[in-house]
């Protein structure tokens, strides 16, 4: 009996972070025993390696889960984006399919040559204000034919986001990025990781009273089973937390379907009819049933200095965001603190994945999967393996367009009772943090306070005047330049993560005592690549390029 289990062992898909000389899945066979008949689940403060073993059918059904939580994302976008530049739902069907296969690439890209931490690599709604600043710009406006505007404009932000990647590129391998990283401390990190996560308050429940009929139901169920049912059934094995968004979403996809040829909604506003029924997407019909996505697909991009100049912000905006989004997700992986170096190569790679983005023509850049660093914490499960195998679903049903529209038709109210929790859990990943913090220092209190005030209110009032005007508080005939200000300001991550980081910096930084109340003196040992020597373990390439690109 113990043989055919060891054999079983050895079919797992094992995502091993060692301790001591133990490195990959080379344990010892007593160690092997011990992990295979005890349960380990993930800690979420514990920083020592440790191992975890995953099914192989658990590791694909946690992988399908990483994939359907990103779907959010990238339906939401285009969806949003592509009538405005003229598309009908074979577009916007096409540009989905687009955006999913880049997500698949560059999540895999990300995993094994940046960051190599299990994040993935998606859609941003950082860059959607300059997209829509293109979709408005007068050069477009003498095409008669909707289609053809549709492409022009394509290309034109296929052209600003090649330009605007070479900001990340640059930043993360020349090293630049490293450099700031180094001054990061805890007390900086936590306005910038939480606001990552609570800073999208607004695609939470407002989206779940778009159709409050089935967002809450999904939202109430997901919390359920998740947090309740695994105390009350104790079936050993973590299935209801692991699996509690394919339980929850499965359920309630099924109730809105049963609504939807019920004429629950016949009759309704159409804007009611777009949100809860699951047939009104318009994908399933428009989508192909095979197309690989390709390069230059809508024809040759077209550049524009200031939408170029335009666009390189919104991905510097973008960078800081998804600092703190990889920081987040070294944590729900129980990774070590990132070193500088290895959060600059991850940032590099984002440059490059922003690059596949224009050269593809996704119509948005893209950056680190927020809501996908929750399902870390949902999951407990930090596995890259898990991930890889999610970007490969992302690229199967990008090509299969029929069966990958069927999932992307799921009501958006489902997807935003998901933000909910998994947002609620990156910002709250952010205030661990303050455990390396001295709460009793009034420097600590008065950053900690001013830059998450400040975060929330600043990008509060540059929202709420561009929603009453239809403009921003920075309005110049120049649109290019009023999106240089107005989309940074726009950011709760952004606001917050830049406050912090000047004024821990600046502020009395040289009094003594002041870097134990930082926390600074926990990350001493992570500053560099070699001052821990779990960081090989957890962040090195493969394929032995260390040796040829060594970190420092």
């Amino acid at each position: 009996m113990f043989g055919l289990s060891y054999m079983l062992f050895n079919l797992c898909v094992c995502v091993c972070w060692s301790c001591n000389n133990y490195k990959g899945c080379s344990f010892r066979p007593e160690t092997k025993r011990k992990i295979f008949f005890e349960k380990i689940s993930l800690s979420l403060v514990q920083l020592c390696p440790f191992y975890i073993s995953v099914y192989t059918s658990e590791a694909i059904l946690l992988g399908f889960q990483h994939y359907l939580v990103m779907l959010g994302t990238t339906v939401i976008i285009p969806t949003s984006l592509v009538p405005q530049m003229g598309g009908g739902n074979e577009e916007k069907a096409k540009v989905i399919q687009t955006l999913l296969f880049v997500a698949g690439l560059n999540t895999l890209l990300q995993s094994l040559f940046g960051s190599r931490l299990p994040a993935v690599i998606g859609g941003s709604y950082t860059f959607v204000p300059t997209t829509i600043s293109i979709i408005l710009a007068g050069r477009f406006s003498d095409s008669s034919d909707p289609i053809e505007r549709f492409k022009r404009i394509m290309r034109a932000t296929q052209g600003a986001l090649i330009v605007a990647s070479t900001l990340q590129i640059v930043l993360g391998f020349s090293g630049l990025w490293r450099n700031v990283a180094r001054f990061l401390s805890p007390l900086s990190v936590v306005p910038l990781v939480s606001l990552v996560g609570f800073g999208l308050y607004e695609f939470g429940f407002p989206g779940v009273a778009k159709c409050v009929e089935i967002g809450l139901p999904q939202l109430i169920l997901i919390v359920f089973v998740s947090q309740y049912v695994p105390h009350v059934i104790k079936s050993g094995r973590n299935v209801f937390d692991r699996f509690a968004v394919l339980f929850s979403v499965v359920i309630v996809w099924i109730y809105a379907h049963l609504l939807t040829v019920g004429g629950a909604y016949n009759g309704t506003a159409p804007k009611t009819q777009t949100s809860c029924r699951t047939d009104r997407s318009g994908l399933i019909d428009a989508a192909p049933w095979i197309r690989v996505p390709y390069p230059f697909q809508w024809g040759a991009p077209s550049f524009d200095a200031g939408e170029a100049f335009a666009m390189m912000m919104a991905s510097f905006v973008a960078l800081v965001e998804s600092t703190g989004a990889f920081i987040s997700v070294s944590r729900y992986a129980s990774a070590t603190p990132m070193p500088p170096s290895i959060l600059s190569r991850g940032i590099g790679w984002q440059g490059v994945a922003i690059l596949v983005s224009g050269l593809f023509g996704t119509a948005n850049g893209s950056s680190v999967s927020v809501e996908n660093a929750g399902l870390l914490a949902l999951t407990r499960v930090g596995s890259r393996r898990v991930v890889q195998i999610s970007a490969g679903f992302m690229i199967f049903f990008s090509i299969l367009g029929k069966f990958g529209a069927v999932f992307a038709s799921i009501p958006a109210p489902i997807i935003a009772a998901l933000y909910c929790l998994f947002f609620a859990y990156v910002g709250a990943g952010g205030l661990s943090f303050l455990q390396f913090c001295n709460l009793n220092s009034f420097r600590t209190k008065f950053i900690l306070g001013f830059s998450v005030f400040m975060g929330l209110s600043v990008p509060q009032y540059f929202n709420e005047y561009t929603a009453i005007n239809g403009y921003g508080p920075v309005h110049t005939g120049a649109r290019w330049f009023n999106d240089i200000v107005n989309v940074p300001f726009s950011s709760e991550a952004f606001v917050a993560g830049c406050l912090a980081y000047f004024l821990d910096n600046t502020l009395h930084r040289k009094d003594s005592g002041i870097r134990k109340d930082r926390g600074k003196h926990w990350w001493d040992k992570f500053r560099s690549f070699k001052g821990d020597s779990r960081s090989e373990e957890f962040y090195s390439l493969p394929f032995n390029l260390n040796k040829y690109f060594p970190s420092v």
